[in-house]
């Protein structure tokens, strides 16, 4: 049962604007990257066939609120929960903070949707459908304290 992950991401130089700080979009795919990690835990992928049924993670929502500048070669830690898990569905709350600030203050904070869907053989269309049971036992929501006095603020 998991219901939080954490990941480290260095920031490399390509991920940086031309002010030297790394660019908005790119917490988008830090978030990504946390998902597809957290997933490989369980022992899956964010990609995955199961019983010949293939299965995605479409996003149906993203959001990013940036607080603080981050540089070329700081680290980052990426600390994601599950906010909620639905029947098709999971939501996560994503806490980025600088490795090595003593201050621990956060960097930005972000949110994500994504939809289980399965790609229909007959169309090759992927629809929604609910999450494996295999996949939902291993997903459970993490406790509201935990993050609820860090992105409500």
């Amino acid at each position: 049962m998991s219901y939080e992950f954490t990941m480290d991401k260095r920031v490399e130089f390509a991920d940086t604007d031309m002010a030297g700080m790394v660019h908005f979009a790119n917490f988008f795919r830090y978030m990504e990257m946390t998902e597809h990690a957290f997933f490989r835990q369980l022992g899956y992928s964010i990609h995955s066939s199961i019983d010949g049924v293939e299965y995605g993670w479409p996003r149906v929502h993203a959001d990013c609120d940036y607080r603080n500048p981050v540089r070329f070669e700081e680290t980052l830690r990426v600390h994601m929960f599950v906010r909620e898990r639905r029947k098709r569905s999971v939501d996560y709350v994503f806490i980025f903070r600088k490795i090595g600030d003593t201050s621990a203050s956060v960097i930005a904070k972000g949110s994500m949707t994504t939809v289980c869907a399965a790609r229909d053989e007959a169309t090759g269309q992927f629809r929604a459908v609910p999450i494996p049971p295999a996949i939902a036992e291993l997903i459970k929501p993490a406790p509201a304290e935990c993050y609820t006095g860090i992105v409500d603020d």
